[in-house]
């Protein structure tokens, strides 16, 4: 077959970004790897700050169709900003950009490991992430067939608020608890309610999971005890005992964003997850849990140790799960494009 290739001049024209793309148990990542002008901030905050307010076009670009869809997810490599880190990160979404996303840290850490970035021998391996939820701990290691797995302990989690009840327009009264995992979650039992967490059930786990974070969103403010950037609510979570893996504890489908549907339990939704259930006394520190997602995927979640955080009783949860490369892409913005910033249809 003849190679088909856009020609040195002609590319010459166009602004191009390189990008290796990975999923986490089904949740896509795209690792941005070259294309965005010089990223200003001292701190990540800062950094994120200044992207939303400079950059956001780039975001809309590689995020939105066509390059992307409704449920993309996006993960900007930076320097640390730390001494230590190895790396900092910024995520992105069809909305904006989130404070920490665990699918994303697994991914990247295989990512940089498979592809040599971070050099991992016999070892395991510790690399320090900056985050704007803060400094994440992740482990890397070769199993003995080889393969790279990946770990990380999140930042400091804890439940917000336990037992609450609001009117959701267009469904009625939904109880709901507040955890926080990196990012705010209301929490709602959805066999409880009569939801299903079923993949034929995504179009109302949409609907309904959009009610209720804009319904919570309007009865209970949040206020993070440290950075005023962290304080909103991230999405709904609804959980269900009703599970495909008998191994599994429950089954998790995040509703994020705007609207986006995770493929995967949520990485910072199980640690709010464990936050939640240890603060209930439902499950003792170092217990494992395995939490399965919409699409059968299933990350692993302890607390593995108490902390006081800023005046909040939290646990320090510790995640893993399995992730994969893709693709390896170069997108070009053609200075005519009509649809620079993208769309969505869903």
């Amino acid at each position: 077959m003849t190679e088909i290739d856009i020609s040195p001049a002609l590319a010459g024209t166009y602004r191009a970004f390189k990008t290796i793309d990975a999923h986490t148990e089904g949740e896509p990542l795209r690792i941005i790897t070259s294309g965005y002008p010089e990223i200003k901030g001292e701190t990540i905050l800062e950094k994120r700050k200044f992207v939303a307010e400079n950059w956001d076009v780039y975001r809309k670009l590689l995020m939105h169709e066509p390059r992307g869809h409704a449920d993309m997810y996006g993960a900007l490599v930076t320097e640390p900003v730390t001494d230590g880190a190895d790396f900092g990160v910024l995520f992105l979404h069809n909305e904006g950009y989130s404070s920490m996303c665990g699918h994303g840290i697994l991914a990247l850490v295989k990512v940089m490991c498979e592809t040599g970035s971070i050099m991992l021998e016999d070892l395991p391996r510790v690399i320090k992430i900056d985050a704007p939820a803060g400094l994440i701990t992740a482990t890397a290691y070769r199993d003995f067939e080889g393969k790279i797995l990946a770990s990380f302990k999140n930042v400091d989690s804890w439940a917000e608020a336990k037992d609450c009840e609001v009117m959701v327009d267009g469904f009625g009264l939904v109880r709901y608890d507040i955890g926080f995992g990196g990012a705010y979650y209301a929490y709602v039992d959805a066999d409880d309610h009569g939801i299903s967490c079923s993949q034929d059930n995504v179009a109302q786990l949409i609907d309904i999971g959009r009610r209720i974070k804009h319904a919570v969103i309007d009865a209970h403010p949040l206020n993070h005890p440290v950075e005023e950037d962290l304080s909103f609510l991230y999405g709904t979570i609804f959980t269900s005992k009703k599970v495909t893996n008998k191994e599994a504890h429950s089954r998790h489908v995040c509703i994020f964003a705007d609207g986006e549907v995770d493929r995967s339990p949520t990485g910072t939704g199980v640690a709010g997850r464990i936050a939640l259930l240890h603060a209930k006394g439902e499950v003792a520190l170092n217990d494992k849990l395995m939490i399965e997602s919409i699409v059968d995927g299933r990350m692993i979640v302890s607390a593995t140790a108490k902390s006081l955080y800023f005046g909040k009783h939290a646990v320090v949860p510790e995640i893993s799960g399995r992730s994969f490369i893709t693709g390896k892409h170069q997108f070009f913005i053609d200075p005519d494009d009509v649809f620079q910033n993208g769309f969505m249809l869903r």
